[in-house]
């Protein structure tokens, strides 16, 4: 099987292969025999994170699996499942997980890897849900890294691919419960301003969709738990919306989950794209950073004096809020975050030209950019984000000790940088 590219068709991977197992005893061997070798997702990020000169390693074809330990409220999963897939086999027994990000679509482990997250002041990301990780280090030795039993465990959740190929986790669940979704519309940027802290905490998850035009945030996503205050008829100046909408105003709302206050599983509320569908054909460039939550209105001050350059080449862009963690390469390591992401046109030159000023902006507020998408960021400002990375080299050079993980990708990134 070829390598192929991404899923937005920004990166051609240049792996020699591409090998699918179908047992962790064949992953064993696979990995143990291989130069170089890297573990490949669903292709959802933006950048060569995932590429290696050597193999790359399909999970797909390992057994799913979804054990529920409902004395502990642990889920394990197999590396390879999507969170569509997972969400289907909790829901119908009556579990759910505290979070989901904006696609059910991506793989639970490539997820877990890079930080990836949804909303919600009170929800951290995704891989804040781990409580144990299973991986084949570079000798092809099946190791098993457990919350509270193994000190180094906060650095082998967000790995960047570095220490392993993961095989399976072990996830927080609780009871399932329901959620309603609603959207306002046209909130005036500066009423935004005044008040971002309320409007972050309208509901369990909420999300802000703008394009940097006419001083007016487009969209604000509220979700709600069952149980939740009602929402009010406006919301600082917002209406809400009279149809289902589409993230990026114009687009048709067939893709998306279901909005108008209609009360429904976690599992069909939580991402603002069905599972059936696919959200868009990939034809776009995607960025993010994560900065503490309390520097948010600066940050949205900052970039609204950058709205003229960065609105001609946005599609939209999603303003969320992340709780703090304890993982050592998580973007929201030990602080309560916001997130700036900008979904672009596949315009890499334009984009590339404007990151710099982007980040620059930014920079004073300590944004860490997200370790998929696409960013300028250099390893020595990394070094300065993370002051677990030192750690975190020792722990991969203990567990890759001949750079079977290694890439271009972390070499640039991460190794560089210390």
């Amino acid at each position: 099987m070829t390598a192929g590219t991404n899923w937005a068709g920004n990166y051609a991977y240049r792996a020699s292969e591409v090998q699918s197992p179908g047992t962790v005893e064949e992953l064993q061997e696979l990995v143990s025999r291989s130069p170089a070798i890297r573990a490949l997702g669903t292709r959802h990020c933006f950048n060569d994170i995932a590429d290696t000169s050597g193999v790359l390693v399909s999970l797909a074809a390992m057994p799913a699996v979804a054990e529920i330990d409902e004395s502990r409220s642990v889920v394990t999963v197999n590396a390879g499942a999507r969170y569509g897939e997972l969400a289907g086999a909790l829901e119908p027994q009556g579990w759910a997980l505290a979070n989901l990000a904006s696609l059910p679509h991506i793989s639970v482990a490539g997820a877990v890897a890079t930080g990836t997250h949804g909303s919600g002041v009170g929800n951290g990301s995704l891989a804040a849900a781990v409580t144990a990780v299973e991986l084949v280090d570079a000798e092809g030795e099946l190791r098993r890294f457990v919350r509270d039993e193994d000190s180094e465990f906060p650095g082998t959740v967000v790995a960047l691919g570095a220490l392993g190929i993961v095989t399976s986790l072990d996830l927080r669940i609780e009871p399932t419960y329901e959620v309603a979704q609603t959207v306002f519309e046209r909130l005036p940027l500066d009423a935004a301003l005044a008040n971002f802290e309320e409007i972050m905490g309208a509901g369990y998850s909420v999300s802000v969709f703008t394009r940097w035009r006419d001083d007016v945030l487009d969209q604000i996503w509220v979700k709600r738990r069952s149980g939740d205050p009602e929402l009010g008829a406006e919301l600082f100046g917002a209406l809400p919306a009279p149809e289902d909408r589409h993230p990026i105003p114009g687009m048709p709302s067939v893709n998306s989950t279901v909005q108008q206050g209609v009360p429904g599983p976690w599992s069909a509320r939580l991402p603002h794209f069905k599972m059936e569908f696919t959200p868009s054909a990939g034809e776009e460039l995607q960025t993010e950073y994560l900065l503490p939550f309390k520097s948010a209105v600066p940050a949205l001050e900052a970039m609204r004096g950058l709205a003229d350059r960065i609105a001609p080449l946005l599609q939209t862009s999603e303003i969320r809020s992340i709780q703090r963690d304890d993982l050592w390469l998580s973007p929201a390591y030990e602080q309560d975050s916001v997130a700036f992401h900008f979904t672009w046109v596949q315009d890499e030159a334009a984009v590339a030209a404007l990151l710099p000023a982007l980040e620059a902006a930014l920079e004073p507020f300590g944004a860490r950019p997200h370790w998929g998408k696409v960013f300028t960021t250099s390893a020595g400002r990394i070094a300065e984000l993370y002051d677990r990375l030192p750690d975190f080299v020792r722990l991969a050079e203990r567990l890759d000790a001949r750079g079977a993980f290694r890439n271009d990708y972390l070499e640039r990134v991460v190794f560089s940088a210390v």
